[in-house]
């Protein structure tokens, strides 16, 4: 294994979830990879979703709180350009051996992804609130 590789898994710290022997290898690897990932990031996916409203000409911060739950959730799924680049940020932080077994099963594991995404934001939705 190499530098790079222990230094990722190290700094992501422990395996969030349980995994029994009926576990399938995706939901292995959303334990182990995704969700650690997902938490340690979780502060620049804020800024990152703060920044996409600002420049997505919305009136976001007048909304609901059910449009904007709606609005995270279209956000991530409609726009390919902004969801391709909430992967890379979590894609990042795969080491090699994660990376190759990702490409195994890229489109489930995208969608496990993404769901997880989306679910952590709607749950921080207090977070978009406006600044002054």
């Amino acid at each position: 294994m190499s530098a790079r590789d222990q230094f990722l898994r190290d700094f992501r710290g422990e395996m969030i979830g349980t995994v029994t022997p009926q576990s399938s290898a995706d939901e292995f690897f959303q334990n182990q990879t995704l969700r650690p990932i997902l938490k340690l990031q979780n502060d620049l996916f804020i800024e990152v979703f703060r920044n996409y409203i600002a420049k997505s000409k919305t009136d976001f911060y007048n909304f609901n709180v059910e449009k904007k739950l709606t609005f995270i959730e279209h956000s991530i799924q409609r726009d390919i350009k902004f969801r391709n680049s909430l992967k890379g940020i979590v894609i990042g932080l795969f080491t090699v051996e994660e990376y190759n077994r990702y490409i195994q099963n890229s489109s489930d594991l995208n969608k496990r992804m993404m769901s997880m995404l989306i679910e952590r934001l709607k749950n921080q939705v207090q977070l978009f609130e406006l600044q002054f």
